[in-house]
């Protein structure tokens, strides 16, 4: 592969990363001068103990936080460089976000939730209905379309949030202890599910876990250790 190529297959690089926080008096170094490089298509399992900064990593990689130093390019664009209403649309246009807990509305159905990272792209809503309903039967929930949170399991509200975090066709698929909530069944049926998806809809993905299966699955495995990732598959 040439210099050129390489260059090209990177779709996420995370160079020097730092975040820190303040506790009481003391200043708490969360991500130490991190550094990662994600190639398009590829899964990344990030593993660690719990507080030792995996969600804090996920969500600057996402967007959803800043850093206080370093630089994080998507598909070599800096995403600190961007504007508020930038980051929005990028987290809503290029990145799937599925968490530990689902974070579906409580007062709408499957196929509503669903609906609305395409509401908020000012689709209408018979367009985005259609599309989330496809979704919901592609995941195996055809028959759960009118049903709300409270009335499903476990296991099909994750598949909703999953669905939910697709419907946009992102590019990167950022998923925090997918399964850390579930039982066991549960989990590896979900663990497939993640694997399917991503190769249907060509995805690229990192997915923080303790599950030694999920993190099997993956290409690549990267443990989270005194702010820095070392490779371990």
């Amino acid at each position: 592969m040439t210099n050129q190529e390489n260059q090209r297959s990177r779709i996420l690089q995370v160079e020097q990363l730092v975040k820190c926080y303040l506790s009481g008096s003391a200043i708490l170094t969360i991500i130490d001068k991190l550094d990662l490089i994600v190639r398009s298509g590829e899964k990344i399992a990030i593993t660690g103990p719990s507080g030792c900064g995996k969600t804090t990593l996920l969500n600057l990689i996402g967007g959803m936080d800043e850093a206080d130093s370093g630089r994080i390019l998507f598909q070599g664009e800096n995403l600190s460089c961007k504007q508020p209403k930038e980051l929005a649309r990028f987290r809503n246009e290029e990145i799937g976000f599925v968490f530990q807990f689902h974070h579906l509305l409580p007062e709408f159905s499957s196929v509503e939730n669903v609906m609305m990272p395409l509401l908020l792209r000012r689709q209408s809503s018979a367009k985005a209905q259609m599309a989330a309903s496809t979704f919901l039967k592609q995941l195996g929930l055809g028959d759960r379309l009118y049903h709300r949170p409270g009335e499903l399991s476990g296991g099909e509200q994750q598949r909703v949030a999953l669905a939910r975090s697709l419907i946009g066709k992102p590019r990167l698929l950022l998923a925090d202890e997918p399964t850390g909530n579930l039982d066991t069944k549960t989990s590896q049926d979900i663990h497939h599910l993640l694997v399917k998806v991503h190769e249907t809809f060509n995805l690229t993905s990192i997915i923080v876990t303790h599950d030694p299966h999920l993190a099997s699955l993956c290409d690549q495995v990267w443990n989270l250790d005194s702010g820095r990732l070392e490779r371990v598959v």
